[in-house]
Formats: structure tokens, C-alpha cells, sequence
């Protein structure tokens, strides 16, 4: 099972247009952020591959084909923004290849955001022409009830984006007979910062708060995924001061942050933060590869 960042910048990417700052202007391939979403790839029960995205980024055609993503299984959608679902358009490709529709699941308010977005998809008959559009059967899912899907949990978590409520996900193995108990030794794996899976992990990008009742299910972390835009305050994300912060309350093993503006660069950033904690960057697996 691996867990890839797919992008990991903010909802105008970096470099941004027309932006001459040291970070768009970086060397460092690191500093080269597409939007944030990412994939978890891994092989069911049964033996057959699978790959679930969390989002459909506008970039999705150039992380899919950046990462050999053959497959789409499914779809979470933590919220309705441009930035996390414009390239929703983009998986018809797997469903041309799959030769099967594709299950996306979304809160209620998503659903009617990408019902009306794209109409040509979830009213195909209205078409003036039957062209090739994606297939998709959307699920309707809220926090705190569990998504199982081959083999792996999908725990959706209530947070804020702003006055926006929105989902982040708890993401973890169905434990079965051949599953080592909690605390028991597990085999390496490439995770950086050690040898312990990065499972449980739980993946919350553009959050400005968490409710009270969602901070049990951010106990018991191996990788923890938080929003951190930028130094400066912002009323609807966490600033790099305030994510570190909310790390260090829920201490999970490791920290990496996403959603990052130009404001940030890779290296330096990285040097300031505490050894558990640091930048995502796209691209970035944690876990085994198939």
C-alpha cells in the first residue's frame, strides 16, 4: 500500500502566474507545487490493484500520468472548492479503460456543486451530442460513519474551511487475522522519519478549525496531513504557526503539511520546523509500493 501526494500547493499553484518570488523562481523541484490532492494505491484482498483519489485537482491529467495511475476505484471528495474537484472531467479516461463506472463520494453540498458543474455528466441525456463523457455513481457520506472499500477505511471528519464545514479522512487497513496488533513490530517500509507504517493516516487539507467532536478520531496517528498555507493569517486556512500547533496537540508520528503558497519555501521552511514536522511535497509516497 503506498499513499502518494499528487500535488501539494494551494488553489493557484506555484509557480503562480506572473509571480517572480524566490519560491516561483526556485531551482528546487520541491518548490514546484500542483494542486493539492492525492492517491492511495494498493492491492485488495483478492489480489486486484486499486487506486482511490482523495479530490480531482485541475491537474489531475498530469499527476495521473506523472505517478502511472492506471485506474480510478473511487473518489473522495473532502469539499466543492474549483481547486478539489475541476478535474473531475479527467476519469472518463478510466473508465475507458476500466470498462466500469467509477464510485465517488462527496457530502451533500459537493454532490450538488459537481451535479451542477458538470451537467453534461450527471444529465448525459441533455447532451446535444452523446459524446464521451466520465460515468459515475455518487454516494453521499458524512462525518463519522466509515467508508470500507477493498480492504481499506475511509473514515470521514468534520472540520472547518472558514464557515465552511468540510471533510478530511481517516485512512486505515481493515484489521483482519494477518493484521500485527497495535504496537506490534511491522515490516519496514520506505516512510521517511522511520520504519512504522504511515497508517493510520489522516489527510486534512484547508482547514481553519476543528470541531470539538472530531479531535478522537485524530488520535493514534501514524501520518498526520495538514493544511498549512502560508506565514500570514488567513481566514480560512491555518498559518505554518497554527498547523504546527495543532500537530504538536494530536502527535502523530509524522507530520507533513500541504496546501502550501509561494510565501514558502521547501528548504528553509523545513529547517525551522520540529523533526516530526515538514513540508509535504508532490510526489512525496509514503508506505510500499505494489
Amino acid at each position: 500500500m503506498e499513499f502518494i501526494f499528487l500535488g501539494t500547493g494551494t488553489s493557484a499553484g506555484v509557480p503562480a502566474i506572473a509571480c517572480h518570488c524566490d519560491v516561483c523562481t526556485s531551482d528546487d523541484p520541491r518548490d514546484r507545487r500542483l494542486r493539492t490532492a492525492a492517491a492511495l494505491r494498493f492491492t485488495d484482498p483478492t489480489g486486484q490493484q486499486r487506486v482511490v483519489l482523495i479530490d480531482a485537482s485541475p491537474d489531475l491529467r498530469q499527476q495521473a500520468l506523472a505517478h502511472g495511475l492506471d485506474r480510478c476505484d473511487a473518489i473522495l471528495f473532502t469539499h466543492n472548492h474549483v481547486d478539489h474537484t475541476f478535474g473531475l472531467d479527467e476519469v472518463r479516461r478510466f473508465n475507458a479503460v476500466m470498462h466500469r463506472p467509477i464510485d465517488i463520494y462527496a457530502n451533500e453540498r459537493t454532490l450538488e456543486h459537481l451535479r451542477r458543474v458538470f451537467k453534461h455528466i450527471f444529465d448525459r441525456d441533455a447532451n446535444v451530442n452523446d459524446s464521451f463523457v466520465a460515468t459515475l455513481i455518487a454516494h453521499t457520506i458524512e462525518p463519522g460513519r466509515p467508508i470500507d472499500l477493498f480492504g481499506v477505511r475511509f473514515t470521514p471528519i468534520a472540520l472547518l474551511h472558514g464557515r465552511l464545514p468540510i471533510l478530511g479522512f481517516r485512512i486505515e487497513p481493515i484489521p483482519d487475522a494477518n493484521t500485527p496488533a497495535p504496537g506490534a513490530e511491522q515490516p519496514p517500509t520506505d516512510h521517511p522519519g522511520g520504519s512504522a507504517s504511515p497508517f493510520p493516516l489522516a489527510w486534512c487539507t484547508d482547514v481553519s478549525g476543528i470541531p470539538p467532536e472530531s479531535w478522537p478520531r485524530l488520535e493514534g496517528l501514524g501520518t498526520l496531513v495538514l493544511d498549512a498555507l502560508r506565514r500570514r493569517h488567513h481566514p480560512t486556512h491555518l498559518t505554518l504557526d497554527q498547523a504546527v500547533d495543532v500537530a504538536g496537540r494530536i502527535a502523530a508520528r509524522r507530520t507533513w503539511f500541504v496546501h502550501m503558497a509561494h510565501d514558502l519555501s521547501h528548504e528553509q521552511t523545513n529547517a525551522d520546523l520540529p523533526e516530526s514536522m515538514r513540508l509535504a511535497h508532490d510526489g512525496l509516497t509514503l508506505g510500499h509500493p505494489n
